[in-house]
């Protein structure tokens, strides 16, 4: 698990994700690899809310004064790390629930998703870490033209991409009836 993107080693990360246990990596490295794409710097950390809370909250409390604007976190089971990360900074913080064996991550998703008033955090699907990624780039692109750009460029990708599925779907529809 790399601690930060290589291709940023001269630039503070401006995403942290976290997550609960090592056995999470294989789910939040989507999230690392969208970062990439967009060559937008972060660094990776394990952080547990459970066995180790000095030390979350210390990463919490001093995110934004090292320069972090998001934080993506993920967990499994119980999955208390986004929502105490979000109660102690004042960065966005998006949970990525991840998926266990015996509920197939539903536990995770109820516990992320359901935070009290005053402590949101913004979760997106069981596994889908790649989308909380394209969220951190989001938030980030209000205040980065060259974010925003890029953004744009994707959402045309998968424009395209879907039409060309649909090209295809349809010729092999209207070639059946023939």
């Amino acid at each position: 698990m790399p601690s930060e993107n290589p291709e940023s080693e001269n630039r503070k990360p401006l995403v942290g994700i976290a997550m609960g246990s090592e056995s999470d990596w294989p789910t939040m490295e989507a999230a690392a690899m969208m970062l990439r794409q967009f060559d937008v710097p972060f660094e990776a950390r394990v952080l547990s809310a459970h066995r180790t809370p000095e030390a979350m909250t210390a990463y919490a409390e001093l995110a934004a004064e090292r320069g972090l604007k998001v934080i993506i976190a993920g967990a499994g089971g119980a999955a208390h790390l986004p929502g105490m990360l979000a109660a102690s900074t004042i960065l966005p913080v998006i949970g990525v629930p991840v998926a266990t064996r015996h509920l197939k991550g539903l536990d995770s998703l109820l516990s992320i998703v359901q935070m009290p008033g005053g402590v949101p955090v913004a979760t997106v699907a069981i596994g889908q870490a790649k989308n909380a990624a394209l969220l951190a780039v989001q938030v980030l692109a209000t205040a980065d033209e060259r974010l925003a750009n890029a953004l744009v460029d994707y959402k045309t990708e998968l424009k395209r991409f879907v039409s060309d599925m649909d090209e295809r779907v349809r010729r092999e529809e209207v070639g059946s009836r023939k």
